[in-house]
C-alpha cells in the first residue's frame, strides 16, 4: 500500500485512468470506425479524438501518481499514456476494419504529451494567482 493512503484513495485515484482506458479500448475494439461522413473529415476527427484521449489519459495518470510517492509524476505519465498507446495499436491487429499503425502511436504520444503541457500551464497559473493573493493580503 502507498503510504499515508487508504485503499479508499488509492481506489478514487487509479479508478479514472481505468475507466477511461476502458473507454479507449472499448473504441479500438470498434470495428470499422468511422465518425465524419467523408474521408477527410473523418481522419481528421480520428487524429484529433487520439490526442485528446490520451491527452486525457496522461493528465489523469498525472494525478494518481503525483498523489503517490512516485517521483516525476510528468515523466512518467507521458511514459505510461505512450505506452498504452502502443498497447492500443496492437489491440487493433485484431479488431476488424481497423490496423495498428506506429503513426498513431506517435500521434496519441504527442497527445498525451500536449495534455501533460496544458496541465503544467494551468498549475503554474494556478500557483501565480495563488501567490498573488497572498501577496495582496500581506
Amino acid at each position: 500500500m502507498i503510504v499515508g493512503h487508504s485503499v479508499r484513495s488509492i481506489a478514487l485515484l487509479w479508478l479514472p485512468v481505468v475507466v477511461w482506458a476502458a473507454v479507449i479500448f472499448a473504441f479500438s475494439a470498434t470495428p470499422n470506425l468511422r465518425v465524419a461522413p467523408t474521408a477527410d473529415v473523418d481522419f481528421v476527427v480520428r487524429k484529433a479524438g487520439h490526442m485528446f484521449v490520451f491527452g486525457v489519459l496522461a493528465m489523469l495518470l498525472w494525478r494518481a501518481l503525483a498523489n503517490s510517492a512516485v517521483r516525476r509524476a510528468m515523466l512518467w505519465s507521458w511514459v505510461l499514456a505512450a505506452a498504452y498507446a502502443a498497447t492500443d495499436e496492437f489491440h487493433q491487429v485484431f479488431t476488424a476494419g481497423r490496423h495498428a499503425s506506429p503513426v498513431d502511436v506517435g500521434i496519441d504520444s504527442v497527445g498525451a504529451l500536449l495534455g501533460l503541457l496544458a496541465l503544467t500551464a494551468w498549475l503554474w497559473g494556478r500557483r501565480a494567482r495563488g501567490e498573488a493573493s497572498l501577496q495582496g493580503r500581506g
